[in-house]
């Protein structure tokens, strides 16, 4: 289940209005008994009305009813054939869109073009090739670098994309970094969504 408090920030708000949700009931209960009754009932049916506006809100865009959301999540596997063939298999005649996560160490100080963004620039140079690959498949497709913690990207992305289901790409035992660290099933214990792990192994597909 997702965090409602999406940030620090939210969380603040959240307390200000707890505090002044109680300091007006006090206050008008202090004038008279009845209208403090009445700011609770106020106060309360209104909270209740922007909470479930908030949360149709971010349920499907209106229109499309049937749109199936994909995340991703994947770093050197990206553009390997094996992923692009499992979402071709996900499309089965419905509306499929698709976000691609590429976790990466990423200082939020640097700059492109320096020596240490290159692992900025082979993330975002991995994403194109694979975000252009999917959408020459047909698919609805973006791209975005995530958190170098794979399941924190995970974490992040679910703040915005709300995926049906997600997808883990990852090089073959014995060659991942993500294998080793139980990746697969730190997310599929964390997250409550379908989960498909896909084996992508590069070096068998350029020979």
């Amino acid at each position: 289940m997702g965090n409602p408090l999406r940030s620090e920030a939210d969380a603040f708000r959240f307390l200000l209005l707890t505090i002044g949700y109680f300091a007006l009931i006090v206050i008008g209960a202090m004038i008279n008994v009845w209208l403090g009754v009445a700011v609770f009932v106020v106060l309360t049916v209104g909270a209740g009305y922007i909470v479930l506006a908030s949360r149709r809100g971010r349920s499907r865009p209106a229109g499309q009813p049937s749109e199936h959301r994909v995340l991703v999540v994947a770093n050197e596997t990206l553009g390997g054939p094996e992923l692009l063939s499992e979402l071709e298999d996900h499309v089965a005649g419905r509306s499929v869109r698709v976000l691609v996560v590429a976790p990466v160490a990423v200082s939020p100080l640097e700059e492109p073009g320096t020596d240490d963004g290159d692992a900025r620039a082979v993330a975002y140079a991995r994403l194109d090739q694979s975000v252009a690959s999917m959408q020459a498949a047909g698919l609805d497709a973006a791209g975005e670098v995530g958190d170098a913690d794979p399941v924190r990207a995970v974490e992040n992305a679910l703040r915005t994309f709300n995926p049906d289901e997600l997808i883990l790409a990852t090089p073959p035992a014995g060659r991942s970094v993500w294998l080793e660290e139980n990746v697969v099933e730190k997310v599929q214990e964390r997250f409550a969504l379908p989960l498909t792990h896909v084996v992508v192994d590069l070096g068998a597909d350029r020979h």
